[in-house]
């Protein structure tokens, strides 16, 4: 196959070929300096390599296995605006278009892992499939503007603000790639699905993407301006720097900031997260409060949860979750239950589920209040918006890894939506019940992005969710559809209010 060059709006770039599909990896699609709003690269005229991926955000160290990270050991950079490009060729094909946001909340991994590979979905749907890096943190959402004035009035939501330039790269450059600039769906699982929330609530991403895929990730909130200042305020003060030395912020390292980040950030026992701000401007409101957006009403969305998300979330950081007994199982719940009495909620389960053991009470709770409770409220509102219809579907599937220890956790979706089973070691080991379960996810996800629907052929019917009505497709070996499931759990949780994790 001849050399993969495509002539982008600033100027050529050459790809690669991996199994037939052409790969284009870290285009820059702009440049940014520090706290304020992207550009759009300056223009060259001679070919740009496009053959390894760019430089993550700045952010904490480590990697994440579950996630496929060993490519998040890349080099940190403030220079991170770049973006990924699967193709089954570079024509005039006019293929949907798969835009994919990384998880690690707000504020770390990259879009660069080996989980995200786009050949397989490339292969399976005729897709065009897009990956990117942005910036994270206090980079992307330490919000300046009430102490630094105008000049930092686009700090809150510089991270959300390179979604948003990338999006416009891909409405200008995309078709050059053989894919459809008006059917493009933006997809993100963990803080990639509440980047995705957060982005139906921006009136300036209008148009730049037609369909939207929130996968254990729902994000309903948006921070207060006095809170994200408080927060910029604390920051500082770690660098030793007053209030009103925000261009001092501005010029030091990032390495210092890095540092200083470390000290307050929640994986270190502080409680600073730096998180989209409802500033007003670029984030009129919180993005699902009061009600859904009418900026994308027209956009169907899919919602998507795991069975027991928090054995990765918990269990991973705290293995004495999986011995629980049930002394310690109340204990355990309250930092999750929003000042709730566990007692209660704990007795309303073992009514709903008298054979689970104490540990897997606290993942079916913990599951509901972290994706499945935010996810029903979305979905309600949603539905009652009386816009675009509005699909949930749960992984119910269960992980063989570890003799079944992890049950359906957090991140087992990722290979199964990209049919990545075969390719990458995760928690959706590779095996024909992991084939089968990918090939019913990855084929909706693909019939979603072709239709806004997504059903075919290898899934029962899937009716869209109705608040008066709800239905969720449970992917399993076999796949079924279940009206008002977790209907029991939704009682039991009436009262408690959802949470918002992704930060």
């Amino acid at each position: 196959m001849p050399d993969q060059i495509v002539t982008t709006t600033a100027g050529p770039v050459r790809g690669d070929v991996d199994d037939g599909i052409a790969v284009f990896k870290g285009i820059g699609y702009g440049t940014a300096a520090r706290f304020m709003a992207p550009e759009p690269l300056p223009a060259w005229t001679e070919v740009r390599d496009a053959l390894t991926f760019g430089h993550r955000s700045p952010q904490l160290g480590g990697t994440n296995a579950a996630m496929g990270g060993a490519d998040d050991a890349a080099t940190m950079s403030e220079e991170c605006l770049a973006l990924n490009v699967w193709t089954p060729t570079p024509d005039d094909g006019a293929r949907p278009v798969m835009v994919w946001f990384h998880g690690g909340g707000f504020s770390s991994l990259s879009g660069s892992s080996a989980m995200y590979d786009g050949v397989r979905l490339c292969q399976r749907g005729d897709v065009v499939v897009v990956t990117l890096n942005h910036r994270l943190n206090l980079f992307g959402f330490c919000y300046l503007a009430q102490l630094g004035g105008e000049r930092y009035a686009h700090s809150g939501n510089a991270g959300m603000l390179d979604l948003v330039l990338a999006l416009r790269w891909v409405r200008d450059n995309i078709a050059r790639f053989g894919g459809d600039p008006h059917n493009v769906t933006v997809f993100g699982e963990s803080g990639g699905g509440a980047k995705v929330s957060v982005l139906m609530g921006m009136p300036e991403a209008t148009g730049l993407f037609h369909r939207a895929i929130v996968q254990s990730g729902v994000h309903l909130h948006a921070q207060d301006p006095d809170d994200a200042t408080d927060n910029a305020k604390r920051l500082m003060a770690a660098l030793d720097l007053r209030p009103d030395q925000v261009d001092e912020l501005a010029a030091l390292p990032h390495e210092r900031l890095v540092e200083a980040f470390a000290t307050i950030a929640p994986n270190a026992g502080g409680d600073v997260a730096f998180s989209p701000v409802a500033d007003g401007v670029h984030l009129p409101r919180e993005p699902w409060k009061p009600h859904a957006p009418e900026c994308s009403a027209d956009v169907p969305l899919l919602i998507l949860s795991t069975r027991t998300e928090t054995t990765l979330l918990a269990g991973g950081r705290d293995p004495s979750l999986f011995s629980l007994d049930d002394e310690r199982l109340p204990r355990k719940l309250r930092g999750w239950l929003g000042g709730a009495d566990p007692e209660p909620i704990v007795e309303g389960f073992r009514h709903l589920y008298p054979e689970a053991s104490p540990s897997e009470l606290f993942w079916l709770i913990t599951s509901d209040m972290y994706s499945r409770l935010p996810g029903w409220v979305q979905a309600d509102l949603k539905s009652d918006q009386g816009g675009a219809p509005v699909w949930m579907c749960e992984v119910h599937w269960d992980s063989p890894v570890q003799g079944g220890r992890w049950g359906s956790p957090h991140t087992i979706d990722i290979p199964l939506v990209f049919d990545n089973v075969t390719k990458v070691a995760s928690f959706a080991k590779d095996g024909p019940e992991a084939r089968e379960v990918a090939a019913q996810m990855s084929e909706a996800w693909i019939a979603f992005a072709r239709s806004g629907d997504p059903n075919h052929p290898g899934i029962p019917e899937w009716p869209p969710y109705r608040s008066d009505a709800p239905c969720t497709m449970l992917f399993d070996v076999p796949p079924r559809a279940e009206p008002g499931w977790r209907s029991g759990e939704r009682a039991v949780l009436a009262d408690v209010p959802p949470r918002d994790t992704n930060r």
